[in-house]
């Protein structure tokens, strides 16, 4: 949920001081800036909830706390590529299939009730992915017609 908060709100912000500032609208450069002020926030729970983080990957897969880390690191990497107009096309393909491998670890942490900010598993189980599916969706397709289709 604070993802999408993050994202809308920076959008309004975004798309307000930009026209200020150019004397018009720019919905895609809005789009693409709460993109990639909603990618640091959510690199930052890497940083902050790495442990809840390493609970949401599946035991079979190795070196989970450089992954967490990786991943974050990626994901403001990701934030600065969406304004690098060279690498945002590549950019904005790297984050939608990003989003896509890392669906089935929200999928895991559901399963197991995980609350990843606290590393308990006192989480709101299946419930959230009927939030968190169509998130995930809405942020691909977000990046699509942000970076891709309309830039």
């Amino acid at each position: 949920m604070k993802p999408l908060i993050v994202l809308v709100v920076s959008f309004l912000i975004s798309i307000f001081f930009l026209r200020i500032i150019n004397k018009e609208y720019n919905v895609v450069l809005a789009a693409r800036i709460s993109m990639s002020i909603m990618l640091v926030f959510t690199a930052l729970g890497h940083f902050l909830f790495s442990k809840g983080m390493i609970l949401m990957i599946p035991d079979i897969v190795p070196f989970k706390l450089f992954l967490v880390y990786g991943t974050g690191v990626l994901e403001i990497l990701f934030a600065i590529g969406l304004h690098v107009e060279k690498y945002r096309e590549f950019t904005a393909w790297s984050i939608i299939i990003f989003l896509a491998i890392m669906l089935p670890a929200n999928i895991n942490a559901s399963f197991l009730e995980l609350n990843y900010q606290t590393g308990e598993y006192n989480g709101k189980g299946l419930v959230y992915l009927w939030f968190r599916i169509p998130l995930q969706i809405l942020f691909i397709v977000w990046t699509y017609l942000s970076a891709i289709k309309f830039y």
